[in-house]
């Protein structure tokens, strides 16, 4: 996966963005270690399936947070959604995202609209919104994702496994446990 130039200025604007933090802040955060990272480097993860609810398993990798680098301002990372597969709705209470889709097609919920998109598409969910992401196209989407704030990242390691281990699918109760542990960074719609 590459980065176009328009993927790096975001890139570039958003890590602008983030510099400034208070000297009291700086004092309590472990000194953050630099990172160059190609595309398949960093914490390749699986998400592991639900019972009953999802068929394929897909890939994320987790480049920078309080784990990779040290960043205790935000997260970054990619994932790969396959034809049919989706990111069900949801919302981040403290948490402002980006997502930028790269490539392919995909019906995007932001809020109260939902459009169709294509490829090369920023979308900017704030804090609290309701956000969805359904490929609707025939071939992977390759999408990079950036949070304001840590949190979101440990739900996502709480839900899936290392890539090459076992990948098991989680029961419901599994799913609505590690959701209930994890309420103060996401949210999901009820079903």
């Amino acid at each position: 996966m590459r980065l176009g130039g328009f993927a790096l200025h975001i890139c570039a604007l958003l890590f602008a963005g983030f510099v400034f933090v208070s000297p009291a802040l700086q004092a309590q955060s472990p000194k953050a270690t630099p990172l160059i990272l190609q595309a398949d480097e960093g914490e390749r993860r699986v998400w592991r399936p639900i019972k009953g609810l999802q068929d394929q398993p897909g890939l994320f990798i987790l480049k920078v947070d309080p784990h990779n680098g040290g960043s205790s301002h935000l997260v970054f990372g990619t994932e790969d959604i396959q034809p049919g597969g989706r990111i069900e709705s949801h919302h981040h209470p403290h948490a402002d995202e980006i997502l930028y889709l790269q490539n392919g097609s995909a019906r995007v919920g932001l809020g109260d609209v939902v459009r169709d998109v294509n490829g090369a598409t920023t979308v900017f969910y704030p804090a609290g919104t309701e956000i969805s992401v359904v490929n609707t196209g025939s071939e992977p989407i390759h999408l990079l994702f950036v949070f304001s704030a840590p949190g979101f990242e440990e739900f996502m390691r709480a839900e899936s496994v290392r890539d090459g281990e076992k990948v098991l699918p989680l029961s419901k109760a599994e799913d609505a446990a590690i959701q209930a542990k994890h309420r103060k960074v996401v949210i999901y719609r009820e079903p």
